[in-house]
């Protein structure tokens, strides 16, 4: 039997049941799309957790201590604290030993009716351009230090018109600096100079809508870098002893938990898939027996005319596998599609900074997912068609 004529069998068999042949494009779609999605998740919170470490710039995040658990946030997903503390707090930090550089910010608020946002609030947080050290690394294009009055840095979410000025509350504000996208809520973010800051408060008090406060003298979040060989932890607990009222959090606290937050999600994400694919594999061997028993009468003609039981089986295979093929595509575009259109809410969700993956792991992924749905067809098809090739032709034609 060539090879022609076992795809024309196939397209034959798939033709004469519909209802088998969906069973089978479903049962590949559920399979490829469950290990696509797997891997996706899973791949987009190992980037994430790489991109942070390369370019979190803040070994440390200080905090009043109300707000300790607010500092997870600000390193992990880049949500600014809306707590307050004196700004001294700033210059006593810088004093500890072990800190090697501070860089303080302050949270005014979100503003929820922006233009310049297409989803969620525009969050507005001042910092020091001289001192930063967390922006940079994010850079787009244009740069961050030595910001003027009447300057900022935008976030990748941020909808910058062509003139790259914006205005808010009546304050017009040049756009110096975008950042690239982080996963987090500095995508949604507008960063200015403390100047700039307060006379964005004076006029928000002004407005109706107005939700914008920069109270002077205090700060929300003190970004700590420690110096060569110090160790965070240390650092974190002698600023605890040096500095009342002050929470220091160490990055590699943060991250531990983040591991093992993902560790217990990629669990939770393969015994789901598994089951799937087991579910899927009995559905299809039970869809591929009956296939097999319907169609005992043909096969037994092909092998009186000279079909071996090799083509048989072959002829079977090609046509689980063109089925499989359809389903698994559909499969991971279904996937790829949903999980792309609903990221930001997943991240949100999930509590981690969702990014997605480079087209070359995409590929990669989408690959996976198919050949894993190729084989769970496979495999389901083998044994039906080995049962039903081994049986002599007289038998199969008079049954």
């Amino acid at each position: 039997m060539t090879a022609r004529s076992q795809v024309g069998l196939a397209l034959h068999g798939i033709a004469g049941s519909a209802f088998r042949s969906v069973l089978i494009v479903v049962c590949a779609l559920i399979v490829a799309g469950f290990v696509l999605a797997t891997a996706l998740l899973a791949q987009a919170a190992q980037d994430s957790l790489t991109r942070s470490l390369d370019r979190l710039g803040a070994d440390l995040v200080v905090v009043i201590e109300s707000a300790r658990t607010d500092a997870k946030d600000a390193l992990i997903m880049g949500t600014p604290t809306a707590a307050r503390m004196p700004g001294v707090f700033t210059s006593w930090v810088a004093r500890v030993k072990g800190v090697e550089a501070v860089s303080a910010q302050l949270y005014l608020g979100a503003i929820a009716t922006s233009p310049y946002i297409d989803e969620g609030d525009l969050l507005v947080v001042a910092y020091d351009p001289r001192t930063d050290f967390t922006l940079g690394p994010w850079v787009k294009s244009g740069a961050t230090g030595d910001l003027a009055e009447g300057q900022a840095v935008a976030g990748s979410s941020v909808s910058v018109p062509p003139g790259r000025t914006l205005e808010l509350y009546g304050v017009p504000l040049s756009v110096r600096a975008t950042l690239e996208p982080t996963g987090t809520d500095l995508d949604h973010s507008l960063f200015v100079g403390f100047e700039t800051a307060y006379e964005l408060a004076r006029a928000s008090k002004a407005a109706a809508d107005g939700t914008l406060a920069a109270p002077r003298g205090e700060v929300s979040a003190v970004m700590v870098k420690v110096a060569p060989g110090a160790r965070p932890r240390r650092v974190a607990a002698a600023i605890r002893g040096e500095v009342t009222g002050a929470a220091a959090v160490a990055s590699p606290d943060m991250f531990k938990d983040y591991r093992s937050q993902m560790a217990g999600l990629r669990r939770g994400l393969v015994v789901i898939m598994v089951l799937a694919v087991v579910l899927s594999m009995a559905v299809l061997g039970l869809a591929f027996s009956l296939a097999a028993h319907q169609r005992r009468r043909q096969i037994g003609v092909l092998r009186a005319l000279g079909a071996t039981r090799g083509a048989v089986v072959r002829a079977f295979l090609t046509e689980a596998e063109i089925l499989a093929l359809s389903g698994g595509v559909l499969g991971v575009v279904v996937a790829a599609a949903g999980i792309a259109l609903f990221s930001a809410p997943l991240g949100d969700t999930l509590g981690f900074p969702f990014s997605f993956p480079s087209s070359g792991k995409l590929a990669i992924l989408i690959v996976v997912g198919l050949a894993v749905a190729l084989a769970v067809v496979a495999v389901a098809a083998l044994i039906p068609a080995l049962r039903v090739a081994r049986q002599e032709p007289a038998t199969s034609m008079r049954e």
